[in-house]
């Protein structure tokens, strides 16, 4: 990334990691990076590998990588947002999918022309080829399509984890969350319902909001309403027969965020995982006197990943996937010529700057 590296580096060597006014993504480019020389039982980095080190002879498994996400973690992790500061120049991308190349001689588990995708949050995905060792890499079903499988290792999974990790939830009970037209947010919805979990929604308002409550019906919600909508005293009453949520999820902040906590039942939990508004999440005192409300917060990254666990998470989500039991928005964008031109479309809908979009997928 030529223009775009040298500004990093500068930044980068200062011990600053650029902003908005610093630097500009739009100015992102694309170019080949010369290979990694390999000693012993190094990982070999050409300009665009896949995995898997061996472990005799220090040859590994290449893979071009086939499809990876535009989104908004690894453009926050420029900005410095993260607490996990990267060195800078770095490669971005955070999930993606690929098909094996070529393997060391000490790799058995995997062999050329398996489909697989990588741990979560490593980054380097933005690139044709990758090399890493081979337990950083999961064999899926050939079957999958690939688009969910490039997307699944992040939102899906941390919708999962969210609706385990916090509280006890039985069929028939409820949970409350915003951003709900979101990836993880549709991702929930239909967790839930495979579970007789009910699930009220709340979503912006914006223009075309009824036509994306009819987009999310389809999904299986029990209630969908915008926030404008929620704007009275007694915001339950909309619930009817529904039992009041014992968990409530935001991703938005602000005013969303109170609307959520506004719902709960008795000791509920509210569990924050991100703050697309960026504004604080604020709560009433007497929401913790009288309602024993609980607030906690949820960052996959840092959440007990358990390898074993990890890929039978995805295993299971990516078998609803195959089954159509688990769908959500996704844009395939082909590259080819364009690639610069598609890059920079993906990355300004994967920042909203073009309104609610599905995610967007690069095929390289």
């Amino acid at each position: 990334m030529d223009g775009a590296a040298a500004s990093l580096r500068r930044l980068g060597s200062a011990g600053l990691h650029p902003t908005p006014e610093r630097i500009k993504l739009g100015g992102l480019e694309i170019s080949k990076v010369e290979p990694n020389r390999i000693s012993g039982r190094d990982l070999v980095g050409r300009p665009q590998p896949v995995p898997i080190k061996d472990q005799g002879q220090g040859r590994p498994t290449e893979s071009p990588f086939g499809l990876s996400t535009p989104k908004q973690t690894p453009v926050h992790r420029i900005k410095g947002v993260y607490p996990d500061r990267s060195p800078l120049p770095t490669v971005g991308g955070g999930e993606g999918v690929g098909i094996v190349h070529s393997v060391g001689s000490a790799v058995k588990a995997l062999s050329p022309g398996d489909l697989v995708i990588r741990f979560p949050y490593i980054q380097g995905s933005w690139q044709t080829y990758i090399v890493q060792e081979q337990s950083m890499w999961h064999k899926i079903d050939k079957s999958t399509p690939i688009e969910y499988a490039a997307t699944v290792s992040v939102n899906p999974v941390s919708a999962l984890r969210m609706l385990d990790e916090f509280v006890t939830l039985k069929p028939g009970d409820s949970i409350v969350q915003n951003g709900a037209t979101s990836i993880t947010g549709q991702c929930i919805i239909q967790l839930a319902r495979l579970r007789g979990i009910h699930s009220i929604n709340i979503i912006r308002d914006k223009p075309g909001s009824d036509e994306v409550k009819e987009r999310l019906m389809k999904l299986g919600p029990d209630k969908v309403f915008t926030e404008k909508e929620l704007d009275v005293k007694r915001a339950k009453m909309f619930l009817g027969d529904i039992s009041e949520p014992i968990l409530g999820l935001n991703c938005v902040g602000g005013n969303a965020a109170t609307l959520v906590v506004k719902f709960l039942k008795q000791g509920g939990t509210m569990v924050t995982y991100e703050g697309m508004s960026k504004e604080p999440v604020t709560v009433s005192t007497s929401y913790f006197i009288f309602k024993d409300i609980t607030l906690k917060g949820f960052w996959l990254q840092e959440w007990k990943l358990d390898q074993a666990k990890y890929r039978d998470w995805i295993d299971y989500l990516l078998a609803l996937a195959r089954a159509g039991k688990l769908k959500y928005d996704i844009i395939l964008m082909h590259p080819t010529k364009r690639l610069l031109n598609d890059f920079h479309t993906a990355l300004e809908k994967a920042m909203g700057k073009q309104g609610s979009r599905g995610k967007q997928v690069l095929k390289f």
